[in-house]
C-alpha cells in the first residue's frame, strides 16, 4: 500500500522561507518520478517541479527560481520502497498560499507533469502566507 505524507506547512511571511518535507513509501520498485504540485483557492492544481531517480528536474512554468526540489537517497526496508522528497521555497510570495501536495508516480493516471503520471496523491500541506 503506498503512503504519502507531507509535512512542513504553516504560516510564513511574505519574503520568508520554508522547507516541505515528504515521505513516500510501499510504492512499486519501478517507480522513477516523484513531484511536488499545488492548490490555491478557488484555483486548479499546478505541478511545481518533478524530479526522476537519476536526479533530473524539470520546473513548472514560472516555478524556476523561489523553488527547489531535491530527494533523500531510497531506502528498502522489508521489501518496502520509502523515500524522501523536500521542497524549498525561498523569497515566499501571496501566490504562494496554497496546499502543496507530495505525488508519486503511477502508470496510467490521469495526471501528466514534467513527462511522467502522477496518481499516488498525500494528503497535501497547507502554506499560509502573512503580510
Amino acid at each position: 500500500q503506498v503512503q504519502v505524507v507531507e509535512s512542513g506547512g504553516g504560516e510564513v511571511p511574505a519574503g520568508g522561507s520554508l522547507k516541505l518535507s515528504c515521505v513516500a513509501s510501499g510504492y512499486p520498485y519501478n517507480t522513477n518520478c516523484m513531484a511536488w504540485f499545488r492548490q490555491a483557492a478557488g484555483k486548479e492544481v499546478e505541478g511545481i517541479a518533478t524530479i526522476r531517480g537519476d536526479g533530473r528536474i524539470e520546473y513548472g512554468e514560472t516555478m524556476e527560481g523561489r523553488f527547489t526540489i531535491s530527494q533523500g537517497q531510497a531506502t528498502i526496508s522489508q521489501d518496502i520502497m520509502k523515500h524522501n522528497l523536500y521542497l524549498q521555497i525561498d523569497n515566499v510570495q501571496p501566490e504562494d498560499d496554497a496546499t502543496y501536495y507530495c505525488v508519486v508516480e503511477r502508470a496510467f493516471a490521469p495526471t501528466y507533469f514534467g513527462g511522467c503520471r502522477f496518481g499516488y496523491w498525500g494528503q497535501g500541506t497547507k502554506v499560509i502566507v502573512s503580510s
